[in-house]
């Protein structure tokens, strides 16, 4: 036990074979991020003929590091390999914002992105939502975080919003054994080439399912983490309850 008696173990995952059914949303900083975080989790969705959709909220342009290819033909290039990885794994849709990446937004750039969000939400009535948890140290998948939980938090949303993992290891609440569709996923990454240019993509990010799966039946070999993606700060907060005075103050 910890200093006064709270325990400062991490709780004991629930864990599952199936998610929960119903449509889905998954909403991705950049193409493949929905791949690494909850790619297993969608084709498990797809197969159970749930509705997938996915929002790719950044460009991407940021990944070509090193200039390889004209902005115009990378962009393009990583829509065409989201949409091949996405078929691997049932993604039935896929969106693309192609926002701006690699900054700290304002409060003016964020409100518009959330409202944008809250309409998807709205318009597509998902019932589980899947979005980078907020821990992320990559700025852009930080920021998504941000953006979702203030879109949701305008649509008082009722379903489950979970936050999945890329960059930052999270401490896990829900385990989904994805053992019988990782070959589907590792076939989606595989997709995402322009990403292999600069480092191994499957060693880097597949690392966290193998460790997941400790938490499963004996023979799984492989897990996706999940944690709740829970309500914005309270700075963000303030920023969601001024949209809705704004807005009501409209009507």
């Amino acid at each position: 036990m910890g200093a006064g008696g709270v325990s400062e173990r991490a709780p004991l995952p629930r864990v599952v074979t199936r998610p929960e059914p119903g449509r889905v949303l998954i909403v991705a900083p950049h193409a493949d991020d929905d791949v690494i975080g909850c790619g297993g989790v969608a084709a498990l969705h797809a197969d159970s003929g749930d509705e997938v959709h996915a929002v790719i909220v950044f460009s991407g342009l940021a990944g070509d590091s090193d200039r390889k290819h004209s902005p115009e033909e990378y962009v393009a290039a990583r829509r065409r390999e989201a949409q091949a990885g996405g078929a691997h794994l049932g993604i039935a849709r896929y969106t693309f914002w192609d926002y701006p990446e690699g900054h700290e937004p304002a409060d003016a750039e964020i409100v518009p992105v959330a409202r944008r969000l809250a309409g998807l939400v709205h318009g597509l009535a998902p019932r589980t939502v899947y979005a980078p948890w907020i821990g992320e140290y990559h700025l852009d998948h930080h920021v998504v975080a941000r953006i979702v939980r203030m879109g949701l938090a305008l649509t008082g949303f009722t379903g489950d919003a979970w936050g999945y993992e890329v960059w930052t290891p999270l401490i896990p609440t829900l385990i989904v054994d994805v053992s019988s569709v990782h070959a589907r996923k590792v076939a989606a990454l595989e997709e995402h080439r322009t990403q292999f240019e600069y480092q191994d993509m499957l060693h880097k990010t597949l690392a966290l399912s193998a460790q997941r799966a400790i938490y499963c039946a004996r023979e799984a070999r492989h897990g996706e983490g999940f944690a709740p993606l829970g309500p914005p700060s309270p700075h963000d907060a303030g920023l969601v309850e001024a949209v809705r005075c704004e807005d009501e103050a409209s009507r």
